[in-house]
């Protein structure tokens, strides 16, 4: 086998072999995300405990990334929270922020929600999506509500 052969069979062989694309930009080897989803998804959370003004919450994920969802929330003035989900396949970690409208026991959100990593399949997951839902400040239990896209 010559020596050109050769060499064109192992770069065919190491392109097959490689588990994604990537791409060099001025110099810096950037890879590709493998997958990007459209995501709905909605999770009842239920209050855990109170630690000043932050809250805990944990509940369920139904929708595209269904599993067992994690918050740790502030509800002031704009709502902050940070956010976990442990779905079959690894976490996903984000962080959300929307602003409150309305007053009274039952309180509407709207906002963003930016995912910025997680474990497992999304270890180096990152996307955006908006963030609604409603707030009982008498039993401080959350529906959240989340649609956008996720990459990883």
């Amino acid at each position: 086998m010559s020596l050109r052969l050769a060499i064109l069979a192992s770069l065919a062989f190491a392109t097959m072999a490689s588990p994604a694309p990537v791409y060099a930009i001025n110099g810096r080897h950037i890879a590709r995300a493998a997958r990007t989803i459209s995501a709905t998804d909605e999770a009842h959370l239920r209050y855990v405990r109170r630690a000043g003004s932050r809250l805990f919450e944990e509940g369920t994920a139904h929708g595209t990334l269904p599993g067992g969802v994690y918050a740790e929330c502030n509800l002031g003035a704009t709502f902050v929270a940070s956010v976990t989900i442990h779905t079959s396949s690894g976490t996903i970690r984000g962080h959300g922020t929307a602003i409150p409208h309305g007053s009274g026991i039952y309180e509407s959100f709207s906002g963003t929600l930016t995912i910025n990593g997680g474990t497992g399949r999304y270890v180096h997951a990152h996307g955006r999506a908006g963030f609604y839902g409603l707030f009982n400040r008498r039993t401080y239990a959350l529906t959240v509500q989340t649609t956008g896209s996720l990459s990883y």
